[in-house]
């Protein structure tokens, strides 16, 4: 079965339910990723930019926006192959007040069992045993 790459817009479509049209072609095709009908990739970036417009634009909280990002990475038709990574940024995310491309280094970091090498303070201080502590919790 052909995999479809998804962008921000879709997925944006589908959790604002903003604009009635879009948003109805969006669920009709998440709806048939959901069963595994269909495949898609939800690329990192697309994860970042989606994060980035509901918590700026639309003012979400972050916990909001974790859950229904963390229940779309559930369907049986998201194949990525950094899904654990994606899952577990999401994580961090709404544990900790670090930007969602951080959650995404944080995520692979722990999962890859790789140091972080950073100049920023606030990722410096995160600990390895708290991320780790975070990534075996579920939402």
């Amino acid at each position: 079965m052909e995999k479809k790459l998804i962008d921000a817009n879709v997925l944006l479509r589908y959790l604002l339910k903003d604009d009635e049209a879009l948003f109805k072609k969006a669920y009709e095709l998440l709806e048939r990723v959901k069963d595994g009908k269909e495949l898609i990739i939800i690329p990192g970036s697309v994860l970042a930019e989606c994060v980035y417009v509901l918590l700026r634009i639309y003012k979400v909280d972050r916990q909001n926006i974790a859950e229904k990002l963390r229940l779309l990475f559930l369907y049986k038709g998201v194949v990525n192959p950094d899904k654990e990574d994606l899952v577990d940024s999401i994580k961090f995310f709404a544990q900790t007040n670090l930007s969602i491309v951080d959650c995404i280094i944080c995520a692979k970091s722990v999962n890859n069992k790789m140091p972080i090498f950073t100049f920023d303070d606030e990722l410096k201080n995160i600990s390895r045993k708290r991320l780790d502590r975070i990534a075996k919790r579920s939402l």
